[in-house]
């Protein structure tokens, strides 16, 4: 079979995001007065999704959590100058799209996050599709993200090479039957 489709995590796989993200949430936490320890969000939150990640912090309000998370998103692009493109990977899947094959950020991340930060590092455009945990039912570790990728491009498993970073990204990869390559950044 030949490969049509490269599926690419975002936070973490092709844009290093973590300082952000994590400055992000402690900046706005501080305001509620939670202090954040950066080494146990590293460990047991990154790549969580905001109102699963506050509600496991004890935050149960649905208004709290919903403004701490816009006030995260706010604060997010002003720490843009600790994000790095993973050069390697960004480099493979522009040559593989110039040969005719499709490459989707496939992300738990919010839409407008990534495409801040795709601007921020002059790739945005630059794949064909973008999709988040808002486009499927399931989030991760629920392959249905990848497999919706797929289905749009009208490829199979078989065709298709994903690169993920998390541990619930990685067994959506494995559960959507496609190769997968674990990334760390």
């Amino acid at each position: 079979m030949q490969l049509k489709l490269i599926l690419l995590d975002f936070d973490g796989t092709l844009a290093s995001t973590e300082e952000a993200n994590m400055e992000a949430y402690v900046l706005a936490l501080r305001e509620e007065g939670v202090e954040l320890d950066k080494e146990e969000y590293k460990r047991r939150y990154f790549g969580m999704r905001c109102p699963e990640f506050l509600r496991e912090l004890g935050f149960t309000d649905a208004e709290d959590i919903d403004r701490i998370r816009r006030r995260k998103i706010e604060l997010y692009p002003t720490l843009f100058d600790t994000v790095r493109l993973n050069e390697p990977l960004w480099n493979f899947v522009q040559d593989f799209r110039a040969q005719g094959g499709k490459a989707w950020i496939v992300s738990t991340g919010q839409k407008d996050n990534i495409c801040n930060v795709m601007r921020h590092l002059g790739i945005e455009g630059k794949v064909d599709g973008v999709i988040t945990s808002l486009d499927v039912v399931e989030p991760k570790p629920s392959p249905e993200a990848f497999l919706k990728a797929m289905e749009i491009e009208g490829v199979t498993p078989a065709e298709t090479l994903i690169f993920e970073d998390s541990l619930v990204g990685l067994e959506a990869a494995a559960a959507s039957g496609a190769a997968y390559i674990k990334v760390e950044l």
